[in-house]
Order: structure tokens, then sequence, then C-alpha cells
């Protein structure tokens, strides 16, 4: 791929109906091809990562509890290791030679515990396979993950995650929250659009890190 260029791995309009028929009755099937290029065919894919969330509000409480992070839930289209794009609202593709350096689930996980740990705010953070006693569990659906293409043209990340919290051992959950985010890409790049996507997940990482932080304590207090 030329620097400054974006690949995509499309649909030819005539059959763009019967693609999308096929990816909607067979998604896993779609998915599975691709993720290990064949020898011979073309240079490996890049891989790409984002950051984890370090800035918070300073009026953020500090807790002396354990929380345990859930891998987010995702849909067959998100919950890959490709990176995804949307040229129209009931279509979904994915860039050539690009791809995340994990599962975007798992990816996300990884980032979410990261920006816990850097905000110093809370005694310990782990995944739920660790075996930490938990007193919080956070919960998590990644709702939304891809470029988007469709409103003017111009490319932007969107990310949209819903959580819910549940305090143990009484497994009730005490709150519910949706974050969304949209970034503009400064130009139709991969490089670009990757800024954008971390833009995004920033913002969405640092509302989830504060939510949850303000309304555990508030539960706690409750207790």
């Amino acid at each position: 791929m030329k620097q400054g260029k974006v690949a995509f791995r499309a649909v030819a309009l005539p059959a763009r109906r019967q693609a999308l028929k096929l990816l909607l009755a067979a998604p896993l099937a779609g998915l599975a091809a691709c993720q290990v290029p064949v020898p011979g065919q073309g240079p490996p894919p890049e891989l790409y990562r984002l950051s984890p969330k370090s800035t918070f509000r300073d009026d953020m409480p500090t807790v002396d509890w354990q929380l345990v992070l859930e891998a987010p839930r995702a849909n067959a289209g998100i919950d890959t290791t490709r990176i995804a794009l949307q040229r129209a609202p009931l279509q979904i593709e994915y860039y050539a030679r690009a791809q995340w350096s994990d599962r975007a689930p798992q990816m996300i996980q990884t980032l979410m515990i990261e920006s816990f740990e850097n905000s110093g705010r809370i005694v310990a953070v782990g995944r739920d396979d660790v075996g930490l006693r938990a007193d919080f569990v956070l919960k998590t659906e990644l709702r939304e993950f891809q470029t988007e293409y469709f409103n003017g043209g111009q490319p932007r990340g969107h990310v949209a995650m819903a959580a819910r919290l549940v305090q143990m051992p009484r497994r009730a959950i005490i709150g519910s929250m949706a974050f969304e985010a949209r970034e503009p890409a400064r130009k139709d790049s991969v490089p670009a659009v990757i800024e954008a996507f971390d833009e995004a997940l920033g913002k969405v990482l640092r509302r989830l890190v504060e939510w949850t932080l303000a309304t555990g304590a508030a539960a706690d207090r409750r207790s």
C-alpha cells in the first residue's frame, strides 16, 4: 500500500446487495477469511494498536476497592483483528493490509485496565481470568468500532460502548451508562484513521473510568 492511500476490500456495485445478503447469512465464514496472508500474495498486513487514557478530572474519587473488567462483548463484524469501515449504514468492509494487533475486544480490555491503572485512583484492577477478588465487576459491550464514510465522505472514527457496574458478592447492577465518540480523520489514509480511532476511544475510556469510580464510590458509601 502506498503511503497516504487507503486500500479497501470492496464489493463491486452491481453485486453489493447480494454480497450483503451473504455477509448477513454467514458472518463467521466471512470473517475467518484472510486472517493470515497467503505467502507470495503481497506483503503482510501493517499492525496497529491504540493507546490507553492517562489524563482525568482532578475531582475523580480515590477508592479502596478492587475491580474486575470483563472483555467487552461485540458482534462478529467487529470482534476481529480486521479494521472495520462503513461506506453505508448497513454495509461493513475492512481495510486491506491493515489490522489491529489483537482482536478488538481483547485490545480494548487491555486499554481499559491500563487506563484505570493510569488514573492512580484504585487499589487493584484486573481481567476476569486472573483470580482477583472483586468488589465490583465492570461488564461492557462494544457496539460501534469502525470508520464511517457515509456522512459527508470524510472518514470518522466511531466508538460506542455500553457499561454496567455490578457490585459483588450480591451481583447487583448499581449503574449503567453508554459512552460514544466520533472523531474526524485528518485525511483519508490508514494512519490518519488510526489517529481518529485513538482520539475517539480516548474520550470513551476517560468517561468510562470517571463514571465507574464515581458510581462505585457512591455505592460503597451506601453499603
